[in-house]
């Protein structure tokens, strides 16, 4: 059961960072469709964010967090070592990081985001220093 539902913890947190990694880029095109005015480009992106927020990125993070839940309750000892306090420490801050590409999509589909693209370039970096960080934290166990 532990390698099943390891597994399933896995294929979800794939799926949530690759929705991490595509929606900031996605605002970034809106940023640029936005700034040149481009009112059929710019309701494409929004349907698109919308989709990808609600349809893959949201219940791929709920699944993150119920299966790395269940790998917690069957392996409470982790809970005595450093490296798992660092790692969940960085899935509060992606929750977080989640959250606020739902303020940016609200923003855009309101038609108020006033960032730039290239704010957003930027913005896209925040998860893949996060999936660095997390990968060696899970594998090397440092502390």
């Amino acid at each position: 059961m532990y390698l099943w539902i390891k597994a399933l913890h896995l294929v979800a947190m794939v799926t949530w960072f690759a929705a991490l990694f595509y929606l900031p880029r996605l605002y970034v095109y809106h940023a640029m469709a936005r700034d040149r005015d481009e009112q059929q480009a710019i309701a494409h992106f929004a349907v698109m964010e919308r989709k990808l927020y609600r349809g893959i990125m949201t219940p791929s993070m709920i699944a993150v967090l119920v299966f790395g839940g269940a790998l917690l309750v069957l392996n409470p000892s982790w809970l005595a070592q450093g490296w798992i306090h660092a790692k969940l420490l960085l899935v509060v801050l992606l929750v977080g990081y989640h959250h606020l590409c739902l303020a940016y999509l609200k923003q855009f589909a309101e038609r108020r985001c006033a960032r730039s693209h290239v704010f957003f370039r930027w913005f896209n970096e925040v998860p893949v220093i996060a999936l660095l960080l997390i990968v060696f934290l899970a594998v090397l166990k440092p502390f």
